[in-house]
C-alpha cells in the first residue's frame, strides 16, 4: 500500500488515517478510490459475510488441502475481475517461512486472502496499519494470526533468552518482538517438555491479544461484532491448521 494514493491525492498514510476526527472520513475516501466490479456495484460484495462464516470457510479449505483434495481453480478466468477490485474474506498474519503459503493452506484463490507476512508472525505498527486497511477499506471480516510448527524465528528467540547469544544484523529487533510470547512459555510451571511448541502457541496468543485491543479500528470492529480475531498453528508435516 503506498503512502500517497495516485488518484486524487488522498493520503493513505497511517498518521492521516488515524487523525482524530478525520480517520473514518479518510477511510471512506480511500474506499471510494478502490475500483469495484460491475457485478458488485449495487449488490453486497462477496466478502460481506460474518466473521464466523469466514472462519468456517478457511477451515473447510484447510481440510481439503490436508486431504490433498483442493478445489480445481482456473486462475485466468477471474483475472479481469480481480484487476477491478479485491474482496478478501480474511486478513492473515503469517510467518514468512517459505513452507507456509496461506492461499494454499486454506485452498483459496488470488484476491481472497489479505496476507501480512513476517518471520515469527508478529504484529508491529506497520503490520497493524496493513491489517487496518484490510478491515476498514477492503472489508475483511476476520483476522487470523497463524503460527506454524518448528518456527525458526521463535526457536532463535528461545536460544537468545536461554543461552544469552547475540544475533547479527537486524535480527535482535525481530527477537525483541517475539520475546513476550517466548518469555510467557518459559515462565510456565511446570516447565514445558516441548518448549518450542508452547512458545509458538504463546506467541500467537500474545499477538491475538494485541490485535483485539488495537485502537481505534480493530478493537472497535471486534467490539461491534463486525470482525473477529483468532489464533491458529499450522502443522507443516500434516498440513492441518489447529485453532487455539
Amino acid at each position: 500500500m503506498c503512502q500517497q494514493c495516485p488518484q486524487g491525492g488522498v493520503s493513505l498514510s497511517r498518521r492521516h488515517l488515524l487523525t482524530t476526527g478525520g480517520k473514518f472520513a479518510a477511510l471512506a475516501a480511500a474506499a471510494a478510490l478502490l475500483p469495484r466490479t460491475a457485478a458488485f456495484a449495487q449488490d453486497a460484495p462477496p466478502n460481506a459475510i460474518s466473521p464466523d462464516a469466514a472462519l468456517e470457510r478457511l477451515m473447510a479449505g484447510n481440510a481439503r488441502y490436508a486431504a490433498n483434495q483442493p478445489e480445481q481453480k482456473d486462475f485466468s478466468a477471474g483475472r479481469a475481475a480481480r484487476a477491478a477490485g479485491q474482496y478478501p474474506i480474511a486478513a492473515i498474519v503469517s510467518c514468512a517461512d517459505a513452507r507456509v503459503a496461506p492461499e494454499l493452506v486454506f485452498d483459496e484463490g488470488p484476491g481472497e486472502l489479505f496476507v501480512v507476512r513476517v518471520a515469527g508472525n508478529f504484529v508491529n505498527e506497520d503490520g497493524l496499519a496493513s491489517i487496518e486497511y484490510g478491515l476498514a477499506v477492503l472489508g475483511a471480516p476476520l483476522i487470523m494470526v497463524l503460527g506454524h510448527s518448528g518456527c525458526g524465528a521463535v526457536d532463535a528467540t528461545i536460544k537468545v533468552i536461554k543461552d544469552n547469544i547475540t544475533l547479527p544484523g537486524h535480527l535482535p529487533e525481530l527477537v525483541a518482538a517475539l520475546k513476550p510470547g517466548v518469555e510467557a512459555a518459559i515462565a510456565k510451571k511446570p516447565s514445558p517438555t516441548d518448549l518450542l511448541s508452547v512458545a509458538i502457541a504463546e506467541n500467537v496468543h500474545h499477538n491475538v491479544g494485541y490485535l483485539k485491543t488495537a485502537t481505534p479500528i480493530v478493537s472497535e470492529k471486534v467490539a461491534t461484532g463486525k470482525a473477529k480475531v483468532v489464533g491458529a498453528v499450522y502443522d507443516i508435516a500434516t498440513g492441518k491448521v489447529n485453532l487455539l
